[in-house]
């Protein structure tokens, strides 16, 4: 069990930002340390060779001054002052002879370097080397220089005070990197947990999705972080999901509905045919029967083909100049028998020819449905006027308005929805694809269509397209 559950921690995302976090600044504090640690022992050193290069000029001066007995004097009382582990103090000759050496004892195994003092010869300045002393556990740093004619002074200093302060400064800088790499384990580990905290949510809200549950939304906190957001666009994505389901259900029982009634009355009547008829005239009146509601039900099923083509993007159109006024205007003259058989005064107003590019026989189907639309809905008596104007924003804008029964404020958001019919509209016949396809042809053509509706007064459906039409469909 606790094997498992390691296993699990192991792999989970949280572990892993532990780790990169802890990991990363870790390194970084590591850096920080190294790059003081040798800069510490750079100052320790500088100091050092300072310390001896005063000291080997502070010889020279007492050589002109009081000559090599002098310098022998001052040596042996700076060796027996500071200590002989502290000192070394050799004279050389220019061939590196030594003549005179300070109590040597403790260093009696450092040498003199021929390089060393090939180097200054042949330089000119003091050369400094540093060597190391294992059985002492100490070190030396010696320099060379000279301080009078043909005479070399060999001076050497411990570095045993630097040796045991840089040594501290090591156990410190262990010690403190064993207390970092855990506060930045412990500190990450927290970060983490609190950035992946809606994370969890959200995997918890996709859980329950799998099972079923749509209704299912995932926690949104007041951070304004990028996890919020990501719940944010997901519950947006499940409202959308579920208004297209509930779209999809509904047009399935619209669907089967408009489907049911026509099967069912061409199975009635072949029925009754079969049973009580015995004249040809009654099953050639069952036949052409049979053929209209046949030929319903395929233009339903062509019109849903064209509006889910269309709405897809993959409905190749015939793009050509068309004259919006000519086309609205033909219209009219073609919806004037219908309009005339319900008394209603059906009128046109263009201030001029207005054209587009687009597909003639597209909009045709649109200004032909809207038009329809119109007078289908208003009662006897009635007025239609369909205009052709200018659009505000650009472009021509085809307005039908009506005095007829008016749309529901409540209906309004749903009437271009495939199969949506408002209870007033039931009692005539159609099947709710007219306004659907009206819609699907204006967006084809990068257009919109608006309509303002009261109940009783009447409504106006205003199509607004751009004039340069063909280049939105290329795109």
């Amino acid at each position: 069990m606790f094997l498992k559950q390691l296993n699990r921690l192991r792999r989970s995302l949280a572990f892993r930002l532990t780790l990169w976090y802890a990991g990363i600044f870790s390194i970084s504090v590591f850096l920080a340390f190294f790059f003081f640690y040798f800069l510490v022992i750079d100052v320790l050193r500088s100091q050092v060779d300072d310390d001896l290069n005063r000291q080997l000029r502070a010889f020279a001066g007492i050589m002109q001054v009081d000559g090599l007995e002098g310098v022998r004097r001052i040596a042996l009382q700076e060796t027996q002052t500071g200590g002989e582990a502290a000192r070394l103090i050799r004279l050389l000759s220019r061939f590196g002879t030594e003549f005179s050496v300070s109590d040597q004892t403790y260093w009696r195994n450092i040498g003199v370097d021929s390089e060393a003092i090939r180097r200054l010869l042949t330089e000119g300045q003091p050369v400094f080397e540093t060597i190391g002393i294992p059985d002492a556990g100490d070190s030396l740093r010696i320099i060379y220089g000279s301080i009078g004619p043909g005479i070399i002074m060999q001076l050497g200093q411990s570095l045993a005070p630097q040796m045991r302060l840089i040594q501290a400064f090591q156990r410190l800088f262990f010690i403190t990197m064993a207390a970092v790499i855990g506060l930045a384990a412990v500190i990450g580990w927290f970060l983490a947990r609190r950035a992946l905290s809606g994370v969890g949510g959200i995997a918890r809200t996709a859980r329950r999705i799998t099972q079923g549950d749509l209704a299912v939304r995932a926690p949104v906190s007041r951070r304004g972080d990028e996890i919020d957001q990501l719940a944010a666009n997901i519950n947006h994505m499940l409202d959308r999901i579920l208004e297209l389901i509930t779209g999809i259900r509904e047009m399935s029982d619209n669907i089967a509905h408009d489907l049911k009634s026509p099967i069912t009355r061409i199975r009635g009547l072949a029925e009754v045919t079969l049973t009580t008829s015995q004249q040809v005239a009654d099953y050639e009146q069952m036949g052409a029967s049979t053929i209209e509601e046949c030929d319903r039900l395929l233009d339903m099923i062509n019109t849903m083909l064209v509006i889910s083509r269309t709405e897809a993007g993959v409905q190749e159109l015939a793009w050509q100049a068309v004259d919006m006024t000519l086309l609205a205007r033909d219209a009219v003259h073609l919806f004037e028998t219908t309009a005339r058989d319900k008394a209603i005064q059906l009128s046109f107003a263009a201030d001029e020819p207005r054209q587009i590019h687009g597909d003639a026989a597209m909009l045709q189907r649109m200004v032909a449905n809207l038009l329809d639309n119109a007078i289908r809905y208003t009662a006897q008596g009635g007025t239609v006027s369909v205009g052709v104007h200018a659009a505000p924003t650009g472009g021509v804008e085809v307005a039908f308005q009506d005095n007829g029964i008016g749309i529901r404020a409540g209906d309004l958001a749903r009437i271009f929805e495939r199969f949506y019919r408002c209870d007033p509209s039931r009692s005539q016949t159609g099947t709710g694809l007219g306004l659907s396809l009206a819609q699907a042809v204006a967006r084809a053509h990068g257009g919109s269509i608006t309509v303002q509706s009261e109940p009783g007064q009447g409504s106006t459906f205003r199509v607004t397209l751009p004039i340069n039409a063909d280049k939105i469909g290329e795109k």
